[in-house]
């Protein structure tokens, strides 16, 4: 597991910036700019930005101002903080609280494992998505289940499944802490593990007439391994 370097007050650790379209999410298919922030407490079997996880990884150290700069620069109001895992970063509350004071759409990705209530009562709250990490991940114990109760429908938990257990984990989950009537929830398929189709098929068999399936539109659009999309 990778530990931040380099890192002083004030400035965070950013290993690429990036306009593309949101991938997932409530605001998938729109465009946003993306913030990659370097680091991760978690190690994934799927995970598709390990690369971006290590201490070795180059990175850049951008402070909230310069940050804010790029967003104007961008002129796009959907911006997506992602990693990694971009609530690590020790000054992150405050670059949330700037984008969000200008009026920008702020967007954290989230990996379900750092408590998200600090978070909740700044000033300008962001939204969040958040995983859910199931068995073929490998990470299911370190997930924070009290982290649900933070969630609006402003927000949406991610189950990310490559097998029909994981999907018949994720309804117990959805079930025991009544995720759809609190916020969105979506299903999404490991990519290459498990066919869309049979993610369809059990929420069709179960009538999960709440729960969303999700592609991620990059691997579908650009190479599955493309950075920077």
């Amino acid at each position: 597991l990778c530990v931040l370097r380099g890192v002083t007050m004030g400035t965070f650790s950013v290993v690429e910036t990036f306009v593309s379209i949101n991938g997932e999410g409530p605001h998938a298919g729109e465009l946003a700019l993306f913030l990659r922030f370097q680091g991760c407490n978690l190690a994934c079997s799927f995970c598709d930005t390990k690369w971006a996880n290590t201490d070795t990884v180059p990175t850049e150290q951008r402070t909230v101002e310069q940050l804010v700069q790029l967003a104007q620069q961008e002129g796009v109001h959907n911006i997506t903080l992602t990693g990694g895992e971009p609530l690590l970063q020790p000054d992150i509350a405050e670059l949330i609280t700037a984008l969000c004071a200008l009026g920008y759409h702020v967007e954290i990705e989230t990996n379900g494992s750092v408590p998200l209530a600090p978070f909740t009562s700044l000033a300008f709250r962001p939204s969040f998505t958040m995983d859910y990490k199931l068995s073929c991940s490998g990470m299911e114990s370190h997930m924070l289940p009290e982290n649900f109760a933070c969630l609006t429908m402003n927000d949406s938990v991610k189950f990310v499944v490559g097998s029909r257990s994981d999907l018949e984990r994720a309804v117990e989950v959805v079930t025991e802490h009544g995720l759809t009537a609190r916020c969105p929830v979506y299903f999404s398929p490991v990519f290459g593990s498990i066919q869309p189709a049979e993610i369809v098929d059990f929420m069709k068999e179960r009538n999960l007439n709440r729960v969303r399936l999700q592609l991620q539109l990059h691997k579908y659009i650009w190479d599955p391994q493309k950075r920077g999309v």
